[in-house]
């Protein structure tokens, strides 16, 4: 890891809790209707597809600028507290999948300082080539002034489920963030 880089002072004050979507009859519902998103700006929209260009595993520095250096990232499967231990994932995507798709997004909520989409995403798993659907809600907690916005906390909850931060579970991801840079090897620019 880059020696100038160290986690966001502030860490829990900037996560996002979004209010979860919920269909007519009031359950969860993370299925994105592309057709219901709500208009955002076209810096937010630039955000917007940078996040979606690195979930389709198209990892690159430039797609890593929208994050603050001391950006958090955290979903099922690691939580990350740099910019260079989020692009340990992002850069590591194209090596457990042959095939990454984003299916469809409906953004439901565009505030002063938080951009929350519904997403539905198709992983395709390199070697066996079975693939898993997702339908999960990406929610961004962004500092400064457009178009200059950058994400602090990038929070991505599959289905239905929001998750907690201790225990054995939270000692995975944690590991899983820290230690994956290693493996996938992102630039030390980024």
């Amino acid at each position: 890891m880059p020696s100038s880089t160290s986690p966001h002072p502030d860490q829990r004050g900037v996560e996002p809790h979004p209010e979860r979507p919920r269909n007519v009859t009031g359950d969860v519902d993370y299925a994105p209707h592309p057709e219901k998103s709500i208009p955002i700006s076209p810096s937010r929209q630039a955000i917007k597809q940078k996040i979606i260009n690195l979930y389709c595993g198209s990892a690159s520095e430039e797609n890593m600028k929208v994050y603050a250096e001391k950006a958090i990232y955290d979903d099922p499967f690691s939580y990350c507290d740099t910019r260079y231990k989020i692009a340990g994932q992002w850069y590591g995507l194209p090596k457990l999948f042959s095939k990454l798709e984003s299916l469809g997004t409906e953004v439901t909520s565009s505030t002063e300082h938080e951009l929350t989409w519904k997403q539905r995403h198709k992983y395709t798993f390199a070697g066996i080539h079975a693939s898993k659907t997702v339908d999960s809600l990406v929610s961004l907690r962004l500092e400064g002034q457009e178009p200059n916005e950058k994400v602090v906390y990038h929070k991505d909850m599959w289905n239905e489920k929001d998750y907690s931060h201790e225990g054995l579970g939270a000692i995975m991801k944690k590991l899983n963030g820290d230690k994956l840079t290693y493996i996938t090897r992102p630039p030390e620019s980024v």
